[in-house]
């Protein structure tokens, strides 16, 4: 399905739309200021990297990490990852599995939040 993009030419502000296919009509709104008076620009797009590529290009964990930086998924676990890399030990699969269930986006059962 195609995304496109538009910036608002009232707020300024971006949005992103998804089609069905690239004949479908698109009436764009602005998803900020429900103006109707947008542009289409240049869609950005992303490379997939596997969790072990972004690691590395993103050197180790922090002591303190940031509030971002549990918002990519791939860094969920990474510390507990480490620790048992840094010690020798292989990594339980229950441990493996958890983390894996967690960058999917579930939560581990007993948590609260």
């Amino acid at each position: 399905m195609p995304i496109y993009d538009f910036t608002c030419d009232s707020c300024g502000r971006t949005s992103s739309f998804i089609t069905r296919s690239i004949s479908a009509t698109l009436e764009p709104v602005c998803r900020s200021c429900g103006s109707t008076h947008l542009q289409r620009v240049v869609s950005s797009f992303a490379v997939r990297k596997t969790i072990r590529q972004a690691h590395d290009e993103f050197g180790p964990t922090p002591a303190f990490p940031g509030d971002d930086f549990y918002q990519d998924s791939r860094n969920i676990g990474r510390n507990v990852e480490d620790t048992f890399q840094r010690h020798g030990m292989d990594m339980p699969g229950e441990v493996r599995d958890a983390i894996d269930s967690a960058r999917d986006g579930n939560l581990p059962s007993g948590l609260d939040l």
